[in-house]
């Protein structure tokens, strides 16, 4: 289990966030993050909440510490380092119970102030840069939120494309059954994706392509091209009904319905690349996966 507790010496009847910052030097946002998530107990094991006041001698904190499954940076640099992610992996805890993420072995790897600077789906495999310290996580997601780099995906697609096109659609929850899904409305907010394929292949009517997201919204990629008829190879969310989309979610969803749906066991996209300036060097990254390459020619 990622989280475990650690017990303190507690002054009883203080207020609980007085206490974190004052007697144990904990940064009021991150107290403020562990009592908004529940992650503070009495002795009785009951969550003790922001402004309440410690009711015993001692306070436990759920804290999370990662573990290893074997998994290490592609890339370390003195201030950040880069994960190519396997698919099927989250990259962060959904809740206490989540056995692994890409978490655990960032924490485990470079200690608990370490962090992620941006997401991709579970099924999404690829590059995620890490931040080893706070101010590089600072900098970093600031360079994100600006949007100052460029990200390159490759996908394995239904069906055949020939041309280069720009999708300029805007996007927005669906709004029905699967909470997570998205969709193109004129209404949404503006998302665009270059796609340029690379290779056909006739006898499997599949299409390897290289797409460029120039902006960053949930799913774009995905969204995007199953709008146009050529939805990823294996995606369980889009292109499939809503009770099938559904009971995957739900992880009810077997792995031999799931092939006989959706061609795949897995989803066929790939952070490949990746190009950003920090403190005045220019990095370009590329992913040393090759699983796509190899399932599109096998």
């Amino acid at each position: 289990m990622p989280f475990t507790l650690r017990k303190h010496k507690a002054i009883k009847d203080k207020k609980i966030q007085i206490f974190l910052i004052q007697d144990l030097g904990i940064d009021p946002k991150v107290g403020q993050r562990l009592t908004s998530k529940g992650r503070i107990f009495d002795e009785n094991m009951n969550t003790i909440n922001s402004g309440e006041n410690i009711p015993t001698e001692y306070i436990y904190i759920a804290v999370f510490e990662g573990e290893t499954r074997g998994l290490k940076p592609l890339l370390e640099f003195r201030d950040f380092a880069i994960f190519d992610k396997p698919t099927n992996l989250m990259v962060h805890p959904i809740s206490k119970n989540t056995p692994y993420s890409l978490l655990d072995e960032i924490r485990f790897h470079f200690g608990e102030n370490a962090n992620l600077i941006h997401r991709i789906d579970a099924e999404t495999s690829g590059l995620v840069i890490v931040g080893k310290n706070k101010q590089s996580e600072i900098d970093l997601k600031e360079m994100f939120q600006e949007k100052k780099y460029h990200k390159s995906y490759l996908a394995i697609v239904q069906g055949e494309l020939k041309e280069e096109i720009t999708i300029n659609k805007g996007l927005d929850r669906e709004g029905k059954a699967i909470g997570v899904r998205m969709m193109v409305c004129d209404e949404g907010k503006e998302s665009i994706t270059i796609i340029k394929p690379i290779k056909y292949n006739k006898e499997k009517d599949l299409t390897l392509i290289e797409a460029l997201p120039l902006t960053g919204r949930q799913h774009q990629i995905r969204v995007h091209l199953h709008s146009i008829g050529h939805t990823i190879l294996g995606d369980p969310i889009y292109g499939v009904d809503d009770e099938n989309a559904e009971n995957y979610l739900n992880k009810t969803l077997s792995e031999e319905d799931r092939f006989s749906i959706t061609k795949s066991n897995r989803l066929w996209l790939h952070a490949n690349y990746l190009e950003f300036e920090y403190k005045n060097v220019t990095y370009k990254i590329f992913s040393k996966n090759r699983d796509l390459y190899n399932e599109f020619s096998f």
